[in-house]
């Protein structure tokens, strides 16, 4: 087993791993949108806080030796339903023809006032 606690600028601030690589399979913790470079806070519109969020998981995937089209399954948590579509839009756009096992969870808030988390699990 090995933990990846920092890609780029990107570390995990608390008592966590940013990913864990077992058996040839990487799970990313759940990843807001945060600047890669800056380690800023990126609240923005949905859209665009799940296009950086996405981005994020990928940059940390591909870090483990891994790619975006080999992401086998993510969990979004979102604190509306009312936002799933265009969430939905976001991520349809990024993964195109890929479609990973995913589930949706909407739930009352998020840390930070965050409006997506999304985590992952992909094959190296």
């Amino acid at each position: 087993m090995k933990n990846i606690f920092e890609v780029g600028n990107l570390k995990s601030n608390g008592h966590y791993a940013l990913a864990t690589i077992h058996q040839n399979t990487v799970y990313v913790s759940g990843q807001f949108a945060i600047d890669p470079e800056t380690r800023e806070k990126k609240f923005g519109t949905i859209e665009e806080e799940t296009l950086q969020a996405l981005k994020n998981v990928e940059m940390i995937v591909e870090a483990a030796g891994s790619k975006k089209a080999q992401i086998l399954r993510m969990t979004l948590y979102i604190p509306d339903v009312k936002l799933w579509d265009k969430v939905d839009a976001v991520y349809k756009e990024f993964f195109g023809e890929h479609k990973p096992a995913r589930t949706v969870v909407p739930t009352n808030e998020l840390h930070f006032g965050f409006k997506i988390e999304i985590d992952a699990i992909a094959y190296i």
